[in-house]
């Protein structure tokens, strides 16, 4: 399976961000508000980060070069690229997709939360992600890290204040992943990347933490 030296990157730091919240128990905090034990939100995490290096196959498509210089990485970097063929495959992330998506399902399932609230506050999350990200020749899409969740909690709160975690991780992640990937797949041919992910770079990309981040905020 195809595998990005930059979601590798991503995925040492997000190791490094991790064990910070950890020692500050903010992921506790986090499951906790989402009705989930230590022990089984660590256990979501640890699927989710497994997940991370997991690409599943959709379909292969032609692309093109991307009319603007891609943006200069270290030598090291260069090296490990992937050659552009001038086609793209398209893979679903498990830790990026999945697992947030699933997650997201129980949440709704197991909370008194009407389809009324769930996907309206979908929807503006989405406009959000969508307005906010941008394609990135040869590397994917990429979008600010913070103010996906913070605009998850705000529209949770705003909306559900009483169940205003649950619908935070919700809209953040199926938000996030609307905006983000599946509305910028048109982007996807004129990249010039040899491979792009849904679900983002894998698990830290602003799927699974925004959601983490936005039940924490709300």
């Amino acid at each position: 399976m195809p595998v990005s030296p930059l979601r590798l990157l991503l995925l040492v730091a997000a190791f490094g961000i991790l064990t910070l919240l950890i020692q500050i128990n903010l992921l506790v905090i986090a499951f906790d508000k989402l009705g989930l034990s230590p022990a089984s939100g660590m256990l979501l995490l640890l699927c989710a980060l497994l997940g991370s290096v997991i690409n599943l196959p959709l379909a292969r498509v032609s692309a093109e070069e991307p009319s603007e210089p891609a943006p200069p990485l270290p030598a090291f970097l260069q090296q490990l690229q992937v050659p552009f063929d001038g086609t793209t495959l398209i893979t679903v992330n498990v830790g990026g997709c999945m697992i947030p998506a699933s997650f997201s399902a129980y949440l709704l399932l197991h909370n008194p939360l009407p389809l009324t609230e769930v996907l309206p506050a979908i929807a503006i999350v989405s406009l959000v992600s969508y307005r906010l990200s941008r394609p990135v020749p040869r590397l994917g899409i990429a979008m600010p890290a913070l103010i996906p969740p913070l605009a998850a909690a705000a529209t949770a709160y705003l909306i559900n204040p009483a169940h205003a975690a649950p619908l935070a991780y919700i809209c953040g992640t199926l938000g996030v992943l609307i905006g983000a990937d599946l509305l910028r797949l048109g982007d996807i041919r004129k990249l010039g990347t040899p491979f792009a992910s849904i679900g983002g770079a894998g698990t830290f990309d602003g799927i699974f933490i925004t959601g983490i981040v936005a039940a924490l905020l709300a």
